[in-house]
């Protein structure tokens, strides 16, 4: 564009104060006449020096795609305009259009960094662009430097308006993510269980895979859950997770390090709900003293005594049938003597170790094994009742 100089009086340079509100109110209303003409042409040369320069934006602009950043290119340079010749800043009609680009950046499965290049691109291309303009039109260095001020500044608005819609965007998705989740996991924990296609196509709307085991972990209080791929609910008094059956212990140790937790038994997604039960169990019996107070109880370690807690009635019955020759003694000896039968069927008669065990002398092991073998006879050979007064034994004794 060349012709005379504009004839106005332009408006004095920022000085002390960066304020960006002041800036629209220092620009002249005259420039929006010098710059209007050669919008089209800046905006088209915006868009190209964009897909030079940003790969993800390399592409031919059709469809969907094509549409919004043509559009948004020419929207702010236009609002831009504007502005200017409004001397301030005036309602914002296309507010929606920067939302909503932020918006399509996570739609994209991107963050903000390629769209925030292609604003600074941009302002880049916009300014050197209206310097040249300006400078034909004759307008002064000074005014030329707070225009350059101006669209930074402007850049600055449309990229917050950008960062807002992505985080809103992304706090929509979480949100509804969070909700698909919560659902996958009540219908995993439904009993009877829920149908199985009911229950794949719910796992596939909360983006979580179906393991081949998983495992359920009671927690007694809510608290920060941190690393874990887990389905998770905290909303009530009873706080639960689901997650794939850990190929070793230690990173699910690590996670829940700070709680007191159980971890049911491995179990394939149909039988979560049980896995759960034993689980929520575990902790009553650390609870009771039953099981040893330990942060972390792995429930696969104590099966037997979670098996023999679920049936007392069995348990019971059990203990008076294998264990009817200690019944006699007092409850001292019945005790020393019970732990030592205990050592002695699970070390199959080894002196050594239930000495070991027991932190007493071997010749004290000895003594005690013939008080027993006068006691249970021919009980302490056959492999059912052995098998039967260890059951028993772990009953009473824990």
């Amino acid at each position: 564009m060349t012709g005379p100089p504009v004839e106005t009086t332009y408006g004095p340079m920022l000085g002390g104060d960066g304020r960006p509100g002041r800036l629209w109110a220092l620009l002249p209303r005259e420039l929006a006449a010098v710059f209007r003409p050669r919008l089209l042409d800046v905006a088209d040369e915006v868009l190209r020096e964009i897909q030079r320069t940003i790969p993800d934006y390399a592409r031919p602009l059709d469809g969907a795609f094509g549409k919004a950043l043509r559009a948004g290119v020419q929207a702010a340079i236009l609002q831009f305009v504007d502005r200017i010749a409004a001397s301030g800043p005036a309602p914002d009609d296309r507010r929606k259009l920067f939302v909503g680009l932020g918006v399509h950046e996570l739609a994209q499965g991107r963050n903000l960094d390629v769209l925030q290049a292609a604003y600074r691109v941009g302002a880049r291309v916009t300014w050197r662009r209206m310097a040249e303009v300006g400078t034909r039109a004759g307008v002064p260095s000074a005014t030329l430097c707070l225009l350059a001020e101006a669209i930074f500044a402007y850049i600055d608005e449309l990229s917050a308006l950008s960062i807002e819609g992505h985080a809103a965007a992304q706090a929509r998705a979480a949100g509804a993510l969070e909700r698909r989740r919560r659902r996958l996991l009540d219908l995993l924990l439904a009993d009877p269980p829920s149908p199985s296609r009911t229950v794949q196509e719910a796992a596939a709307a909360a983006q979580w895979p179906l393991p081949h085991r998983l495992v359920a972990v009671a927690l007694d209080g809510a608290g920060d859950v941190s690393g874990l791929d887990a389905l998770e609910d905290f909303e009530d008094g009873t706080p639960r997770l689901l997650l794939a059956a850990p190929e070793d212990r230690g990173a699910l140790t690590a996670a829940l390090a700070g709680h007191r937790a159980a971890v049911g038994p491995p179990v394939p997604p149909r039988q979560a709900g049980r896995s759960l039960a034993t689980a929520q169990e575990a902790l009553r019996l650390v609870a009771a003293d039953v099981l040893p107070d330990e942060p972390l109880t792995w429930c696969e370690d104590h099966l037997a005594t979670l098996w023999l807690r679920k049936e007392p009635f069995l348990a019971t019955e059990a203990c008076r049938r294998r264990l009817a020759p200690l019944t006699a003694l007092t409850p001292k000896q019945y005790n020393r003597l019970a732990g030592t039968l205990l050592a002695w069927l699970e070390t199959c008669g080894n002196v050594r170790e239930v000495a070991d065990r027991l932190a007493i002398h071997p010749q004290t092991v000895r003594a005690r094994a013939q008080e027993l073998e006068t006691l249970f006879a021919d009980h302490l050979r056959n492999p059912d009742d052995r098998f039967e007064m260890i059951l028993a034994l772990r009953a009473t004794l824990t």
